[in-house]
């Protein structure tokens, strides 16, 4: 009898631990967890893109409907294109020289900042040499220091070699990215297998060919990680142009627009405000379109399977 009261007194202990753990694994509080996890992230969702609804909203009013009109709704005559040509055209299409200049310092610098951190990072992930600890605290401490830190003893420097106010005042810092080489270096330690390349030695072909046949494809993920990292960084580049550039036919976006907006503050003051959002939204366009075109290159494990375990 005692065996019996025990023996039921167990089964029920142990259907009751399983109810538990089915109400935990499907039950409602994970369904409330769930929930919650879910609102947050809507509600991320929205404080992201709330500015860039206000962004695309705003482009289409005329100066006046831009101020006196609530900010998240149409209102006026719809003055999106118009506000675009004035904005093309305004002070000799000035922005169109604006956007060249930027488009150049990306392609120079923010391409050359991606190609001289694929190579690096692929010889310090790949080859051993003398220094190698050195180099890398080298790498950790010139990504721990901001770049507004480095601003002015960089203007100071390019002063004295008679750089400031060209096109080289903005490329050559643009062209070294730490953080870059690092996130090369990482992921071609992880994503090219050695016994690949021993395989390509053994098979006769050289370093270079070794590089741009094989370890450029497995890098690809990597390599367009850190090209939208510094073509982000190049393009939104704000404070170096600003101390560097004095000329309004080299700045960028970033500097132009500011002056524009400039423009609506102070003592005779003329507001375009209207060309400076068209102008901000032509502005990130690019930048969108470029993470849209590259995001399918985002791919990880490109090297799986190729080495036998």
């Amino acid at each position: 009898m005692t065996v019996s009261v025990n023996t039921q007194s167990t089964r029920a202990i142990v259907t009751r631990a399983a109810d538990r753990a089915s109400r935990r694994r499907g039950g409602a509080p994970r369904s409330r967890s769930s929930f919650i996890l879910t609102l947050a992230m809507g509600l991320m969702i929205v404080y992201s893109l709330l500015p860039l609804v206000w962004l695309l909203i705003s482009s289409t009013k005329t100066q006046e409907e831009l101020i006196t009109s609530f900010g998240l709704w149409f209102s006026g005559p719809f003055a999106f294109f118009d506000n675009i040509v004035a904005t093309l055209t305004y002070n000799d299409g000035i922005f169109v020289q604006w956007f060249a200049n930027t488009v150049l310092y990306v392609v120079v610098g923010a391409g050359g900042a991606t190609i001289l951190a694929t190579l690096g990072g692929y010889g310090l992930a790949k080859f051993a040499f003398p220094g190698k600890r050195a180099i890398f605290a080298v790498i950790l401490g010139a990504i721990a220091v901001p770049g507004t830190a480095l601003a002015v003893p960089t203007f100071l420097m390019f002063s004295e070699m008679g750089l400031t106010n060209t096109i080289w005042a903005v490329i050559i810092p643009s062209l070294i990215s730490p953080f870059g080489l690092y996130l090369i270096w990482v992921y071609a330690a992880d994503s090219i297998p050695t016994e690949i390349l021993e395989a390509a030695r053994v098979d006769g072909a050289g370093e270079l060919r070794t590089f741009l046949t094989i370890s450029v494809r497995m890098l690809v993920p990597g390599i367009v990680t850190v090209a939208l990292f510094a073509v982000v960084a190049t393009w939104n580049n704000y404070f170096l142009p600003l101390i560097m550039l004095s000329d309004p036919a080299l700045f960028p976006l970033t500097i132009g627009l500011q002056q524009w907006n400039a423009q609506g503050v102070g003592s005779g003051a003329d507001p375009i405000f209207n060309l400076v959002i068209t102008g901000s939204l032509l502005t990130i366009a690019p930048i969108i379109a470029a993470f849209l075109f590259l995001q399918r290159y985002w791919q990880s494990d490109l090297g799986a399977g190729g080495v036998k375990q």
